[in-house]
């Protein structure tokens, strides 16, 4: 099974979502993989994808036959959107993609960016769900600002689930009670991982 990470916009929590994933997962006995397909803004190594590589290895020993580079196969050092940092080589992508499957039971995948940022001309981030045939995952900051983002996001796409990446709790005075009523169920990274992972399908 594959669960794609992406979220409103850059910054607001992929790799942390992800991260709680790992462990979430993991404990309920799941091998758990991680890859980020691509990263940018990498000046030595990915940051975001180096996190993920050493938290997994910890519960799933498969992953200590790959390396960082299987986990980021495209890594480019402007941090800007794939179309504009460089050319994506999509065979590496593919090559990187079918070592780490085999290696796990569940493989998170995190986007780069928001769902629209452009990988190439005609591939945007969102492409990437249908590409690896993945479960969707939305990720959205409770800032100020997160009914505009998220109704945006929901109005190009549909995702198996989304969630409120929990930055402070003025979210419930000023946010929430909107969601909450338009929506009834508004989850929350920080405590409802077990009903994210059932929208998932998991």
């Amino acid at each position: 099974m594959n669960i794609f990470i992406t979220a409103t916009n850059t910054d607001v929590g992929k790799t942390y979502t992800t991260l709680k994933l790992i462990e979430y997962l993991s404990q309920k006995g799941y091998k758990v993989g991680v890859f980020k397909p691509i990263e940018t803004g990498v000046t030595t190594q990915p940051i975001d994808g180096k996190k993920l590589f050493e938290t997994a290895k910890i519960y799933n020993k498969n992953l200590q036959t790959l390396t960082l580079n299987d986990i980021v196969p495209i890594q480019f050092r402007l941090p800007a959107a794939p179309i504009v940092a460089g050319k994506v080589n999509f065979d590496k992508i593919d090559s990187a993609y079918k070592k780490i499957k085999s290696l796990c039971d569940i493989l998170l995948i995190e986007g780069a960016g928001g769902i629209k940022v452009p990988v190439t001309k005609d591939f945007y981030m969102y492409d990437f769900i249908k590409y690896f045939n993945a479960k969707s995952l939305l990720v959205v900051q409770s800032k100020l600002g997160c009914i505009n983002d998220l109704e945006l996001n929901l109005e190009f796409f549909t995702p198996n689930s989304w969630a409120i990446n929990l930055f402070d709790e003025d979210f419930y005075e000023i946010s929430y009670p909107y969601l909450k009523e338009k929506y009834k169920e508004v989850l929350i990274i920080q405590k409802d991982l077990d009903k994210i992972i059932k929208n998932l399908g998991v």
